[in-house]
């Protein structure tokens, strides 16, 4: 397959730190530049990763008739803007999570044909997810009954974006969207209301701590905390009627570790009867990369489009509903 041309809108750390670095392992993918509003940090960031060509701007790395699809890493708010620009230019595009701010904003993109649009949520393509949907759908752990998450981080920096409430910080839009994901990666299917609990930051704004209950029906139920200002952590247990089965570390996987899978019928409570399932490295970065590459060359279908974005972010909007209303919220069709 020709490599596909790539260029990267800014500096974000997720792309210098851990996408670029992914994209520049496969054999599928040419990545030529970065654009950034200030050259010389396009070219600073150019130089520390061996690329091609700075942009001092991001009109300039969209006009480069060379480049067929743009990561689009910028702050939330710029998520949907740049992306329809990106769009009108002609290229694929593949943003960062969440796609937008809500629902509403996401309608925008749909008016864009015959260019591909992604949320970038790496998990999916991920060895472990794959391999655990795997053991679930061959009844590993019975039916699948209920999923509890757990995500968190601190950050107490006023100057970051996410703490901005304004550019759509606050950890549900950041990091609440992934055991959302879950929920609907490993039910296979969509909640049908849900229902939040949320401490916002006295001077930020931002939702500091976010726990929800999502029902997917038939008594199947999600639950989940994130927090913005607590120790770092992170997991998935997803209890089965016969065993529970775990993801260690679900969300931010070390590309250069086995990635592992435990599942425990709780025979003996204390860890003894626990079986561990272990992959090999995987950059799952990498993966999805290379899987929208596929879809940009024909060779395969679109993994995901707007319209699953739009479902994961109604669910999100459905939250912050429930923050105001204090009650179960459905989720809008």
């Amino acid at each position: 397959m020709k490599r596909v041309v790539w260029g990267v809108l800014s500096t974000a750390r997720i792309g210098m730190n851990k996408v670029i670095p992914a994209l520049l392992k496969s054999d599928l993918i040419r990545v030529k530049g970065i654009g950034s509003r200030s050259l010389v940090a396009a070219q600073q960031a150019v130089a520390k990763l061996g690329l091609e060509e700075a942009y001092g701007s991001y009109e300039d790395l969209l006009a480069d008739p060379e480049i067929e699809v743009i990561y689009n890493p910028l702050p939330n708010h710029l998520h949907v803007p740049m992306t329809l620009e990106a769009a009108r230019a002609g290229k694929h595009v593949l943003c960062e999570k969440p796609m937008a701010l809500n629902a509403a904003e996401i309608e925008a993109l749909r008016s864009i044909k015959d260019i591909y649009i992604q949320e970038a949520f790496m998990v999916r393509h991920s060895l472990q997810w794959i391999e655990a949907r795997r053991l679930i759908r061959a009844g590993a752990i019975g039916q699948p009954q209920m999923i509890q998450s757990y995500f968190s981080y601190d950050n107490l920096d006023p100057g970051n974006i996410r703490n901005k409430v304004e550019w759509g910080g606050g950890g549900l839009l950041d990091i609440g969207c992934y055991p959302i994901v879950a929920g609907r990666f490993f039910f296979e299917t969509e909640p049908e209301r849900v229902m939040a609990l949320i401490k916002r930051h006295e001077t930020f704004g931002t939702d500091v701590i976010a726990s929800a209950l999502l029902d997917f029906g038939h008594g199947r139920q999600l639950t989940f905390t994130v927090s913005t200002q607590a120790g770092r952590s992170q997991c998935i247990n997803v209890f089965g009627t016969k065993a529970r089965l775990s993801l260690p570390i679900p969300f931010n996987q070390p590309p250069d570790r086995e990635q592992n899978i435990v599942i425990d019928n709780g025979a003996t409570l204390d860890g003894g009867t626990a079986v561990t399932h272990t992959l090999p490295p995987a950059d799952q970065y990498q993966l999805m990369a290379e899987a929208f590459c596929r879809a940009v060359r024909g060779e395969a279908p679109l993994p995901y489009g707007m319209d699953d974005a739009s479902a994961n972010m109604r669910i999100i909007d459905a939250l912050f509903r429930s923050e105001q209303s204090g009650a179960w919220e459905e989720v809008a069709a």
